[in-house]
């Protein structure tokens, strides 16, 4: 939102909000010593010509805590599925067996969790920025509508409150999602 376009609280509100769903999907990608399926998502694999993602070629599941399968559907795409996952740094290391690709998840040490924890920290962080950005975006256009004309100074103070409103409990939602990941990270 520029600072010549008009005021719209959903508008402010859905963005925050974003910054929070985004947040969220990166927590699903740190690995937490535990099978998650989402583990896989950033994986691409060279299919047909181009690249796809894992769940376009093969169905992932999670049959186990500490295991991931692929059941690649074409028998000719296992070999380039099996590099794929190697080739993503994900440290883990997959096993062939036929067209099921087998991927045991080692445990985590425990300095591998700290940092793993810090890394939840700066996501969180980003996420409370772009939450704060789209706060600042919303009281610059509040600001040009009282200078404008269109707003007097009460509704200027009762709209800036709004915007605190929705700010603060984006931040709040940011702040649980990371306490919930730490615990998660942090779990023998």
């Amino acid at each position: 939102m520029n600072v010549s376009a008009p005021f719209n609280k959903d508008d402010l509100q859905k963005r925050m909000k974003g910054a929070a769903a985004t947040l969220k999907q990166e927590f699903n990608g740190l690995r937490t010593g535990r099978a998650s399926v989402s583990l896989l998502d950033p994986v691409m694999v060279d299919a047909y010509g181009s690249a796809m993602p894992i769940n376009q070629v093969g169905t992932v599941n999670t049959p186990e805590p500490r295991m991931i399968t692929v059941q690649v559907w074409d028998k000719g795409l296992v070999i380039p599925v099996d590099k794929a996952i190697r080739a993503a740094g994900l440290g883990v290391n997959p096993q062939v067996d036929g067209t099921l690709i087998r991927i045991p998840i080692p445990p985590l040490t425990e300095e591998r969790r700290k940092e793993l924890v810090k890394l939840a920290h700066k996501y969180a962080e980003s996420a409370r920025v772009a939450v704060r950005n789209v706060r600042r975006d919303g009281m610059d256009a509040l600001k040009k509508m009282e200078k404008d004309g269109k707003i007097g100074q009460d509704e200027h103070k009762r709209l800036e409150e709004e915007v605190q409103k929705i700010t603060d409990a984006s931040i709040k939602e940011i702040d649980e999602a990371l306490q919930v990941k730490e615990k998660e990270i942090m779990q023998v």
